[in-house]
């Protein structure tokens, strides 16, 4: 009888394509002859990275072995809980590398990661290591040691997006603990908040510091259906949810429960010794106080920065601990939109569908377009539109989140002097909920600059239409709305806007694309006053593009009283 020795290379070769590619390396130990022909047969690591990756753009240098093995060993250490920091960073070099050369038209790579990083153990090894995670569980959570592995394990949470933890909430009930936690004491203040009856101090307009009744938080979209195939539901969450205005109430979400807390319904101040594998994380559930804290601490923006989610060092570098605590508060607002619905985490609308899923489109061009109903506008420049490398000219949906001024005021300037490098503490004011429409249209595009920390692709320069999705007559969402798209220096996708009330700019935002180029998970910043007024108001903002195509804006007259104040007089 043949033994496996006796067998000639090839016949080899085709057996061991049969084998795991973590079973190789101990295989190749258990005889010479072994260690040769799998060592040496590049086609056979080939066929192993191909049968779980995406081909990799080819830069000639790279074997097929390295390639293999350097992934191999990221998988044995997911897969063994190993949350040593030679661990840590092997994992998050090699999982951002295949990140960078995931291609749109398979989904293997974005496979991979997201069916790795939605277990428990490694979401809380991995991708809660920046600063933020030890304030919302400091028994739980541990900071990477290094302020490099911070930026590269927040960048990646980034990447995965705001559905890693466990869906949550349910449609049997609320699930956020911070919600829970006084559910039932706290059932008429949500009766109250659903009605569009506010007290006058309830509708103080965070953009304006004035009263107004045009806040909108986590309205009810009654009419979106859950297709997930085109967007054309887009036009029928207008007007309908005008009347479903919680606002920004000056109220807050219940006391900040710790992950240990939760689990034992302890105290939410009791420490906790045990490992960060012993629980179950959900990063957006316990840290959005921590991360709302962050966004709206005012002395976080600075010119440095850009008053964006840049580094404060003047690199003009992403600074993804920021972006971070960007996603979590926009995540969590998302959350409780999507819980005020009815609605549970696998019925979510058509239209938030970049941010649905695990590690969806970050792949460069992975956005595609959908159709939409009504009637269609031409573009007005398509030879522009022929050489925008970003994919400017169409339609896009965006969200915004706010304070009430008066909070957002109390908050920074009414609890005295803090050092610079002491965190506020965390914060659990109810925040403002808008979901705006933008139709956004090239005027320009013109040569990077490098004096102006442009990188190697053109400028391109875009305006366009911002409507509120929820009151069609709202003045602080519709207007105008200019800016430019460029590419830096450090390689970031650098989106500015303008918002333009009357002639007159007055919101000025700063955000990074999310992935590649022409990504469909879309951007991320913040927004702020275009002079920059330390005062505020500022907040996070995220927008994505969902078609090529754009429509013939309805007119919508605001209702008689509405027409009159805005009017200024009968």
């Amino acid at each position: 009888m043949c033994s496996l020795l006796d067998l000639a290379p090839e016949v080899l070769h085709h057996i061991f394509t049969h084998v795991h590619p973590t079973d190789l390396s101990p295989l190749s130990m258990t005889c010479r002859y072994f260690n040769q022909v799998i060592q040496n047969d590049e086609l056979l690591w080939k066929h192993h990275y191909l049968c779980l990756f995406d081909l990799p753009p080819e830069d000639g240098t790279t074997s097929w072995k390295t390639r293999t093995t350097q992934l191999v060993t990221a998988i044995k250490i997911l897969e063994a809980d190993d949350e040593s920091t030679a661990a840590l960073q092997e994992v998050l070099e090699a999982t951002l590398k295949l990140i960078e050369v995931s291609v749109s038209q398979s989904p293997k790579n974005t496979d991979f990661l997201a069916n790795h990083f939605k277990k428990a153990a490694n979401l809380s090894a991995f991708l809660c290591k920046s600063s933020l995670f030890p304030r919302a569980a400091p028994g739980k959570w541990t900071a990477a040691p290094t302020a490099a592995l911070r930026q590269l394990s927040a960048r990646l949470h980034v990447l995965g997006g705001m559905n890693l933890e466990d869906p949550w909430p349910r449609i049997d009930g609320h699930t956020c603990i911070h919600i829970a936690a006084s559910h039932d004491s706290s059932a008429e203040d949500d009766a109250d908040d659903d009605d569009s009856s506010d007290s006058e101090d309830d509708n103080t307009n965070a953009n304006t510091g004035t009263d107004n009744n045009n806040n909108e938080n986590d309205t009810n979209n009654n009419n979106n259906n859950n297709n997930e195939d085109d967007y054309n539901d887009i036009d029928d969450i207008d007007d309908d949810d005008a009347n479903d205005d919680d606002g920004t109430d000056g109220g807050e979400y219940p006391e900040v429960v710790s992950p240990a807390a939760a689990s034992a319904g302890g105290d939410a101040s009791t420490p906790s010794t045990s490992t960060s594998t012993t629980f179950s994380p959900q990063p957006i559930r316990y840290a959005h106080p921590y991360a709302r804290s962050q966004v709206y601490d005012l002395r976080r923006y600075t010119q440095a920065n850009k008053w964006g989610p840049f580094m404060d060092d003047g690199s003009g570098r992403i600074d993804w601990e920021k972006v971070q605590a960007i996603m979590i508060v926009i995540g969590f607002n998302y959350r409780m939109y999507a819980e005020r619905r009815g609605a549970s985490s696998s019925s979510h609308s058509g239209v938030l569908r970049p941010w649905d899923e695990a590690f969806f489109g970050i792949a460069t061009n992975s956005y595609v377009s959908s159709p939409l109903s009504g009637k269609l506008r031409p573009s007005l420049h398509p030879d522009l539109d022929a050489v925008d490398p970003y994919g400017v000219t169409g339609t896009w949906m965006r969200i915004v989140c706010f304070l009430d001024f008066n909070d957002l005021y109390a908050f920074n300037f009414e609890s005295g002097r803090l050092d610079p490098t002491q965190d506020r503490e965390p914060l659990t004011t109810r925040e403002a909920f808008r979901l705006i429409r933008l139709q956004l249209h090239v005027t320009a595009v013109d040569a990077p600059n490098p004096d102006l920390g442009d990188g190697d692709m053109p400028v391109v320069h875009f305006q366009g239409t911002s409507r509120s999705t929820f009151m069609a007559w709202d003045p602080n969402a519709n207007s105008r709305i200019r800016g430019t798209v460029r590419k830096t220096a450090s390689g970031a996708i650098r989106w500015t806007t303008f918002s333009i009330f009357h002639g007159e700019e007055r919101w000025r935002s700063e955000g990074v694309q999310i992935g590649g180029i022409r990504s469909a998970r879309g951007i991320l910043g913040n927004w702020f006053d275009k002079d920059y007024d330390i005062h505020g108001p500022a907040g996070p903002t995220a927008f994505w593009k969902i078609s090529d195509e754009m429509v013939e804006e309805a007119h919508h007259n605001p209702p008689p009283m509405v027409q009159i104040f805005l009017n200024g007089g009968p």
